[in-house]
């Protein structure tokens, strides 16, 4: 018998969440993605110490003043460089948090990131740009997506966000389930089941809305507290799992029935085209009392980990 994790790869695209080269080895992921926090942990382990001080060194020979800025984005194009050996897909390197509320240097990073690939060898097809869903990051992707250069829109928390995205052509959102479970858990109290966790219930929303009006735009769900929300969303496009949740879902054996597919989104209740232009997205987000702290509450984890590697970085 197949394990869930051979049997969700019949019916989803499996991403790694990590920057553990070993997971990736491990359960032969297609993609993979990053953020601050996974380099962060990664950079702490003997194994990646090289890629931590090739970082350093490359950058003290070419700038002295601003060396560890330059050093930082070295180390995540060095990880990037390592997982894109072990996944025939994409990665996903993310922009620094602190751009969330600007285009246009959003779009300056996403650039440089972009050449520092290439001059690797890695050409831009290989990799995801990773930009926060604020509108300034939707509008800096919509530009980005139109240079053949494929944006990866995290921390979405809401249908606005969502649309917006796909409105701006962008190629691929991440759905955060386990921090939307999060914020009602705390919010109500109350236990949910898998199938009525509100991350998944967003997820799936989400999903049934982009195939009923034909959007491109990839939904790929992430951050997942338990495997229950996984199989409950068996079928959609893109899952980006943790490496200890890809453990559990490979020592488990059954046949998953996928639980999403165009063909049942299609025909499900037809839900209603939103307005996303940028006075109702704002007005939308503002009524939306979970996603505009979940997203804030994301930048801000995101930034203080960046930080952190950054003051790591810099002592050494």
């Amino acid at each position: 018998m197949l394990s869930l994790l051979e049997s969700l790869k019949k019916c989803t695209t499996v991403v790694a969440d990590t920057g553990d080269i070993d997971s990736i080895i491990a359960y032969k992921p297609e993609d993979s993605t990053t953020n601050p926090s996974l380099i962060l942990a990664a950079t702490k382990m003997v194994k990646y110490q090289s890629l931590l001080e090739e970082a350093i060194f490359w950058a003290k020979d070419r700038e002295q003043s601003s060396w560890v800025e330059l050093a930082l984005d070295r180390l995540a194009i060095n990880f990037g460089v390592q997982l894109l050996n072990h996944v025939p897909g994409r990665v996903s390197t993310e922009v620094d948090a602190s751009l969330s509320f600007d285009t246009a240097e959003t779009i300056k990073t996403a650039r440089r990131i972009i050449a520092m690939y290439a001059d690797e060898g890695i050409q831009k097809d290989r990799i995801l740009i990773k930009i926060a869903a604020t509108w300034e990051g939707i509008k800096a992707a919509e530009i980005l997506e139109k240079e053949h250069i494929h944006c990866n829109l995290t921390l979405i928390f809401s249908e606005a966000q969502a649309v917006a995205c796909a409105e701006a052509g962008v190629h691929l959102i991440s759905p955060f389930v386990g921090r939307i479970l999060d914020w009602h858990a705390l919010k109500t109290g109350m236990t949910y089941s898998s199938s009525e966790d509100p991350g998944v219930l967003s997820v799936t929303r989400i999903y049934n809305y982009f195939k009923q009006h034909g959007y491109k735009t990839i939904v790929m769900g992430a951050s997942f507290r338990n495997v229950g929300e996984i199989i409950e969303l068996a079928g959609c496009d893109r899952l980006t799992i943790s490496p200890a949740l890809l453990e559990e879902l490979s020592e488990l054996q059954g046949e998953l029935v996928p639980r999403l597919s165009e063909i049942n989104a299609i025909e499900s209740n037809r839900i209603e085209k939103i307005d996303v232009r940028e006075s109702n997205f704002r007005w939308l987000m503002n009524q939306d009392e979970m996603a505009t702290e979940k997203l804030g509450e994301g930048i801000r984890k995101f930034n203080n980990d960046l930080n952190e590697l950054r003051n790591y970085v810099a002592r050494l």
